[in-house]
């Protein structure tokens, strides 16, 4: 399935998932992530790095990192959480990145994530992103973060996210931030690793699958309500990515 979340930096923020064989197109976000395989393998890419994860390897992913997530089968566990959860460990981290992003967990901090909720108490929220982060930074590398001066990522990111549903075009984009069209087309390829096309097509078809999986939407109101403009483009986009109609994925995945 492809994944879909609301990343919001608010204070005591936190979302929490298992589940299994989902992807997700590079993106980033304000909140650390943390991503645990409890069976199978994953391929996650964090700046350009790509970590082939398995049973009880996870990364934690920064802030404002790029990042993407592919699996055909494995069993995870996924945490994105604000960084005023873990404040002393962001504090102490400003303004860096990790040379690497992966590290391997304990099977105690793996079933105490695992058994994390998101209205668990404060004081366990804390208690196990505390651990987790711990873990990770013990002989850790970090180098200074390359700054996104002008912002350019983030605006088109927070672009797709709001307009996915309607016109949503590059040359929109450019017309709105005033950017020069084949410069936002080169910097966006250069950085992400895929164009901007092959971006908004991931990112329709990611909200279409939740629509699938949780609403009794017809296929046609899921494809329109995820920005596409004619069913046969959707059917056929869809099977292209997911090796499966709408309709069988429907099937094999509603959670209604």
């Amino acid at each position: 399935m492809f994944y879909q979340f609301n990343h919001l930096a608010m204070p005591g923020y936190l979302k929490i998932e298992s589940g299994s064989n989902f992807c997700y197109p590079p993106h980033l976000h304000q909140c650390f992530e943390v991503i645990v395989i409890l069976s199978g393998e994953m391929h996650v890419e964090v700046d350009g790095t790509t970590y082939h994860l398995k049973k009880n390897q996870g990364v934690l992913i920064f802030p404002n990192q790029i990042h993407s997530l592919e699996s055909v089968k494995s069993e995870h566990v996924l945490c994105i959480f604000s960084p005023d959860l873990v404040q002393e460990f962001s504090t102490g981290v400003i303004g860096k990145n990790p040379v690497d992003n992966l590290f391997c967990l304990d099977d105690y901090l793996v079933d105490a994530l695992h058994n994390l909720k998101v209205t668990s108490t404060i004081t366990q929220k804390k208690g196990v992103l505390y651990s987790i982060c711990a873990q990770f930074d013990n002989n850790r590398l970090y180098e200074n973060r390359q700054v996104d001066k002008d912002g350019v990522l983030n605006k088109i990111f927070t672009f797709v996210e709001e307009c996915y549903g309607k016109d949503c075009s590059l040359k929109k984009l450019a017309e709105i931030l005033r950017y020069d069209y084949a410069y936002l087309s080169r910097i966006f390829r250069k950085t992400v690793g895929i164009s901007y096309n092959s971006y908004v097509n991931h990112y329709r078809l990611g909200h279409a699958c939740f629509l699938l999986e949780n609403t009794s939407f017809s296929i046609i109101q899921c494809a329109y309500d995820s920005g596409y403009d004619s069913v046969r483009s959707f059917n056929r986009n869809f099977k292209s990515y997911l090796g499966l109609t709408p309709r069988q994925y429907r099937e094999n995945n509603a959670r209604l």
